[in-house]
């Protein structure tokens, strides 16, 4: 097994720990609504604090139910998810892109590719 399917095993078990974790021993259990968003809690304690404070402004749109709320949350997060991982494998592909592309310019014979060390790219290839 290589390096980096280790590191990659060991950070997805990790992320099944703590995703279990809060399951298993019963945090949250003292709540009415267990696992309520942050915006909920933080709800909570402003009014403990000040129960005469007035929000600045209120949502443009309010989903009628919880769980409404909770799907166009996770659809927020998968969008966002499949751009950044068009991104990378848009990235990677134009990487390998080029590395073919120089190979290819090294096997032609008579023919010498030169590549810009910082940028990554390939230069035109000069004849010798």
């Amino acid at each position: 097994m290589s390096r980096n399917a280790k590191i990659n095993t060991l950070l997805l078990v990790l992320v099944a720990v703590l995703a279990v974790i809060p399951l298993v021993f019963g945090l949250g259990d003292h709540k009415e609504e267990p696992f309520a968003g942050a915006d909920a809690e933080a709800e909570t304690a402003i009014t403990e604090i000040d129960p005469d404070y007035e929000p600045w402004f209120s949502p443009l749109y309010e989903p009628p139910s919880g769980e409404i709320e909770s799907a166009l949350f996770a659809l927020q997060a998968a969008i966002g998810a499949g751009v950044l991982a068009y991104y990378f494998g848009v990235r990677r592909g134009r990487r390998q892109g080029e590395a073919r592309a120089l190979e290819r310019l090294r096997a032609e014979p008579g023919t010498e590719a030169d590549t810009d060390t910082d940028a990554g790219t390939v230069s035109e290839p000069r004849r010798v």
